[in-house]
């Protein structure tokens, strides 16, 4: 049977229960067809890089899918009518990918940063700029001079 990566976006404002029973219905109709789904990913809710359907952020599930097209098919016709699902893809692969996605990998190596404390330039040693001379984060303009505001506050 062909192999299919299938990833879907759902609204925002959707549950985390709701999405993982949205993964079960889509779970259910390939399995009624005769394929299987070998592995789901929940990449959780992440910023979209434009707006859809007045929607900034998403549920992202990836399903990897051993089924024939007819499944892949109805997922999408299912998909098209659900009001929570913002985009699908599905796409056919020679072969799925053993163990995590690149995404979930990505998140392991965001974490483990984390957790080492690495990753803000102001970490690096020398410190900020504004270490240097010459007047601070300004540069070569020299100190801030008050405003008006600030002079008529120190005069009261």
């Amino acid at each position: 049977m062909p192999l299919y990566e299938h990833v879907f976006l759902a609204r925002q404002d959707a549950s985390t229960q709701q999405v993982e029973e949205l993964t079960t219905q889509m779970t259910g109709i390939v399995e009624s067809a005769g394929g299987k789904v070998t592995k789901t990913e929940n990449w959780g809710v992440r910023s979209l890089t434009y707006r859809m359907n007045k929607n900034r952020k998403a549920h992202f599930v990836l399903m990897n899918i051993d089924a024939p097209s007819a499944a892949v098919t109805e997922i999408e016709r299912q998909e098209r009518i659900s009001e929570d699902v913002i985009r699908y893809l599905t796409v056919r692969v020679e072969e799925h990918e053993e163990g995590p996605s690149a995404m979930m990998r990505k998140a392991d190596r965001d974490r483990e940063r984390d957790d080492r404390g690495g990753g803000f330039r102001g970490d690096r040693e020398g410190g900020f700029r504004g270490d240097r001379e010459g007047g601070g984060f300004r540069g070569d303009r020299g100190p801030r001079r008050p405003r008006e505001e600030d002079a008529a506050a120190v005069e009261e």
